[in-house]
């Protein structure tokens, strides 16, 4: 096995002090006045010999890792990929890495991840958590870790976050489907007591209240929402409520299960059924018709995560300020929530045309 190259055997080799050598590396070549032809000889040779930093040892040294650790739901989901590689880019510009795990809504697995960053000594943290993990955030609230929760929050503690509002989404929805002519309207969303999902179905609550019209809700198990399943359950909802004229979905994936379960049972949309889905998704664009959704603004949701962070990193009173930034959303209005009376009105057209 091959040694490692530590940077007593860098000095040793370029007949330079370690001290020297650990300025270069950790870029303080000009603050401690170290010649430039120094400093590419230290870097030439660390490329050479393939030197990798012991970054644990770095950071007991330093204090600092310049790594933030990123817990997302699900890192595939386009919500939350857009987030992060929001999140890495504006951290990269700060000096700063990102270390990105998926928890899958799982208590244990979070629990397992936030003490696998804390052993890499990572120097905060973005979390959007699922409930049963107050305990570990706290944890690290107490140590004076920065934490910052986006997309959710936990309402027994008293951390920072990036929120969008999420009922006031819910409640546009619903406004602008019985607008465009629709009475009948379902919300289907998952079995969750998460902030964000439970302000999608008050906004839907308030919002059908408001116009006198009677509520239906599905809940879908998380487990089964990104499966088969979900499109199953979906299906059979629709057929028992057939007077459905029009459904929003309180996620993105659940949408597009609710698109196969529509298809499936020979449904059109919005002929049969108008729908709304909850996060835009650049396929929504692509569908046939294309579909109506309430977009999150991913790119100011990811510079005010970052920014919040970094103002925590570089100022322990900071760190110490609690506070939450709720961000608009927007209803981005397309073909499969059109106005009721234009397609009787289309089909009448159509109906004549062809009988004349």
């Amino acid at each position: 096995m091959k040694k490692k190259v530590s940077i007593h055997d860098i000095a040793k080799a370029l007949h330079l002090s370690a001290a020297t050598i650990s300025f270069v590396l950790n870029g303080k070549a000009d603050e401690k006045k170290i010649s430039g032809d120094v400093r590419k000889k230290v870097l030439d040779y660390i490329k050479k010999v393939g030197y990798q930093p012991n970054m644990i040892a770095k950071s007991l040294r330093t204090g600092k890792s310049n790594i933030i650790g990123m817990l997302v739901e699900d890192i595939a989901d386009p919500f939350f990929s857009g987030i992060s590689r929001g999140i890495e880019s504006i951290a990269y510009h700060h000096q700063y890495k990102i270390f990105f795990a998926s928890t899958e809504n799982d208590v244990e697995k979070t629990r397992t991840l936030i003490r696998a960053f804390r052993e890499r000594q990572v120097d905060g943290y973005i979390i959007a958590p699922p409930p049963g993990v107050e305990e570990e955030i706290q944890a690290l609230m107490d140590d004076n870790v920065p934490v910052i929760l986006f997309d959710r929050y936990l309402p027994v503690l008293n951390t920072s976050s990036v929120i969008v509002d999420n009922y006031a989404g819910a409640y546009q929805a619903v406004k602008h489907l019985k607008e465009n002519g629709y009475a009948h309207i379902a919300f289907i969303t998952l079995q969750s007591e998460q902030t964000q999902m439970m302000a999608r179905l008050q906004g839907y609550h308030k919002a059908m209240e408001d116009r006198d019209c009677t509520p239906l809700v599905a809940r879908i198990p998380y487990e089964l929402s990104h499966h088969d399943s979900a499109a199953q359950l979906v299906a059979a909802f629709i057929k028992a409520n057939d007077h459905i004229d029009a459904i929003i979905f309180a996620t993105n994936y659940l949408a597009i299960n609710g698109l196969r379960a529509i298809s499936s049972l020979g449904l059109t949309i919005p002929e049969n059924i108008a729908v709304v889905g909850f996060d835009d998704n650049t396929h929504f664009n692509l569908f046939s018709p294309s579909i109506t959704a309430v977009a999150q603004p991913i790119e100011e949701i990811a510079q005010e995560v970052v920014l919040q962070l970094l103002s925590a990193l570089s100022d322990e009173k900071e760190n110490k300020k609690r506070r939450t930034v709720t961000l608009p959303v927007k209803l981005v209005i397309r073909n499969s929530s059109f106005p009721k009376a234009k397609l009787e009105q289309i089909h009448t057209e159509t109906s004549v045309m062809k009988n004349s």
